[in-house]
């Protein structure tokens, strides 16, 4: 590694993980994807100049391989940290449910939550971490307040 700078042990990394809520798992889990695919890209670059014989680039390559492995064995520890909490992770499934707001209970909208035998169509959109959506939170808002169409005003 060229900062000198050991890395973070994984069973270090693991044990601090008990800690973190479900939505911050999955949110370090997709800025360590994000991260291996800029890693991927500067490799694509650098590609033409180690074949060319650069040295440098050919190391930093290596390095990037490195880097990406131990990423990889993290998000795998993120995975086992989910499930462990009886929780379902489906990289692909979470990703397209949570950009289109169909997470329930930490569960993809229609599946069984596990909570009283609900599914995920009955029950309040969550957040992977119990908290509601923006879209359920607007909702909520508006039927307490009587509607964004009564002309009541404030009860103070």
């Amino acid at each position: 590694m060229s900062s000198g700078a050991a890395p973070i042990d994984p069973a270090r990394f693991a044990e601090a993980l008990e800690s973190l809520p479900l939505d911050s798992l999955h949110a370090k889990a997709a800025e360590l994807r994000n991260s291996i695919a800029h890693l991927k890209s500067s490799n694509e670059q650098m590609l033409p100049f180690a074949d060319e014989g650069d040295a440098d680039c050919r190391e930093a390559m290596f390095e990037n391989l490195a880097v990406i492995g131990r990423m990889n064995e993290r998000i795998d520890l993120l995975r086992k940290e989910v499930e462990g909490r009886g929780m379902r992770w489906a990289e692909g499934e979470v990703e397209d449910a949570e950009k289109s707001g169909t997470i329930v209970n930490g569960h993809v909208d229609g599946e069984m939550s596990g909570v009283n035998g609900t599914s995920g169509e009955t029950a309040a959109q969550r957040a992977p971490s119990g908290r509601l959506t923006d879209e359920e939170l607007r909702r909520r808002l508006e039927a307490e307040m009587g509607g964004a169409d009564e002309e009541d005003g404030v009860y103070l």
